[in-house]
């Protein structure tokens, strides 16, 4: 069947064939961003954010705590070697790992209250790709000028100039980078002697190998990408999507007092005509580092780092009209406007029915009100916030430092001896989880009449035995009770292990059987 049947004059000159459609790309070429310096509020307010960021981050390590003779100093260490997790006076074992799950449980709660309440704050202030990206931009600004500067380099030839300004961003770019993965290895190892190590070429292989893969993936995606992993590789935006309301604070574009546009607003309003506050100047796209316009409304690509908010007000102070035209709005703010500057969607967007004749707002206008954000959504996260919080406090607070784990042999199961005795093995650890050298009390409750050896220890028997335990490790004794002839009815209601610290307190206390023949 033939799906040309109608005559085309182009497919009769082309001899009856029907015309080429040209392939469309799957996938739009990047547009390059050249955003302009912002000034104002909020960009200075990122100033601190990144300050504070990436001070914490390359600072830490080499911060020292003394936490005696027997442990390290630096005060932030996660110790594979020795499976421990230091924060200044806090040490975290394998088996108390849930002190790290409840902090990540209290950091996504965190984010679901900032994000309903405040929207993409993390994306806009503290996302590491966000901050990386405001650092290279520093960078790129100190070498190749402001937005038009950088705009004309990259469109005019390779000068020697331009090589020399491109060479020059992209070293220290590098340099950041590296700097950036040798200072995440410094949170597994002493600091200083790492880097002693690392620059005399003494270091593990996994540290070089760690150093050099995240500066790449940060010389790449913070220096090159920047806005396409927000846009195309990061999750965060679509997830965010889904957590705010119509009462989430959101960085808007109010149209109801911006529109309609004008360039000549002076003119337009010499002939009565009616104008809004925006004067088309494209302020706020210049400073957008995702090269969007917030006036086209809520974008997935906005990060809300409210640069546009600044750009917009500084105009509006030049204009000396009210700040606010773009800003920080809920849904239902931005809608009861919207609907007031319209009569309910029934006309355009008129001004007149915003302002009072003296061009204030009308009081009908609805503006932002704080308790907004005390609602029961956010309530909610703020209480399993708390909750959780308080929680890992307790539990931080009640820890016994002193912990006994107690393995009975598999084989044998028992031995009986020439005497009529039975003898049961046990794999004792006693766990000193402070560093410093202490004696721990080992005892026997219950099953009267039997004694312990420990042969590593001393070659008699008791029922109490002096354990001297290293600082901030484990010791390991093999343990033999032996039950007399006599007594092996009481072997059925098991007995108790107790290991204590007189000195601080500390009791542990593990429940333990004794295997005898034809017991079930």
């Amino acid at each position: 069947m033939n799906l040309y049947t109608a005559k085309d004059p182009k497919a009769e000159q082309s001899g009856g064939k029907p015309p080429s459609v040209p392939n469309e790309p799957l996938y739009a070429a990047r547009k390059k961003i050249f955003p302009k310096r912002a000034e104002g509020r909020f960009r200075r307010f990122k100033w601190l954010v990144m300050l504070i960021t990436l001070g914490i981050y390359y600072l830490t390590p080499w911060i020292r705590f003394d936490r005696g003779p027997f442990a390290p100093d630096q005060a932030v260490l996660v110790d594979l070697a020795n499976r421990r997790f230091y924060v200044f006076f806090i040490e975290i074992w394998p088996q108390e790992f849930f002190f790290v799950a409840g902090l990540l449980v209290m950091a996504g709660f965190g984010l679901f209250l900032v994000t309903s309440a405040v929207g993409r704050a993390w994306c806009g202030y503290t996302c590491p790709q966000t901050v990386w990206v405001d650092l290279f931009l520093v960078v790129e600004r100190f070498i190749e000028g402001d937005r038009n500067a950088r705009m004309k380099l990259d469109a005019g030839p390779w000068t020697a100039d331009k090589i020399v300004k491109r060479v020059t961003k992209h070293a220290i770019w590098l340099m950041i980078a590296v700097a950036t993965g040798g200072a995440w290895i410094f949170y597994f190892a002493d600091a200083p002697s790492l880097a002693f190590d690392f620059l005399t070429g003494q270091a593990a292989f996994v540290a070089y190998s760690t150093v050099a893969f995240l500066t790449a993936t940060t010389y790449v995606l913070g220096g090159l990408m920047r806005e396409q992993v927000c846009i195309y590789m990061c999750p965060w935006p679509r997830i965010q999507g889904a957590m705010l309301d119509d009462n989430s604070l959101v960085v808007t574009y109010n149209d109801w007092r911006g529109e309609p546009r004008g360039k000549h607003q002076k003119k337009v309003a010499a002939a009565n005509e009616a104008v809004g506050d925006c004067v088309d100047c494209n302020a706020c796209v210049a400073v957008c580092p995702m090269g969007i316009d917030i006036r086209d409304g809520q974008q997935m690509e906005c990060i809300t780092c409210a640069l546009c908010i600044d750009a917009c007000d500084s105009v509006m102070d030049k204009l000396e009209r009210p700040r606010g035209l773009i800003g920080y709005a809920t849904l239902n703010e931005y809608q009861s406007n919207m609907a007031l500057a319209t009569d309910n969607g029934q006309t355009a967007i008129q001004p007149a029915r915003v302002r009072k004749p003296d061009g204030m707002f009308s009081d009908r206008v609805r503006h932002f009100n704080w308790r907004i954000i005390l609602r029961p959504r956010t309530l909610l996260y703020m209480g399993v916030w708390t909750a959780v919080g308080i929680g890992l406090i307790i539990a931080l607070l009640s820890r016994d430092r002193l912990e006994i784990n107690v393995l009975h042999d598999r084989n044998p199961q028992y031995v009986l001896e020439s005497d009529g005795s039975i003898r049961n093995g046990y794999t004792i650890r006693l766990l000193n989880m402070i560093p410093e050298r202490r004696t721990v009390l080992l005892s026997m409750m219950g099953l009267a009449g039997a004694e312990m050896k420990i042969p590593t220890l001393t070659d008699t028997s008791d029922r109490v035995f002096a354990i001297p335990v290293e600082p901030d490790k484990a010791t390991t004794l093999k343990v033999f009770v032996t039950l007399p002839k006599g007594a092996v009815g009481d072997a059925r209601e098991g007995f108790s292990f107790i290991a204590e610290d007189r000195a601080s307190h500390e009791k542990d206390v593990y429940r333990a059987n004794f295997n005898t023949p034809g017991a079930k």
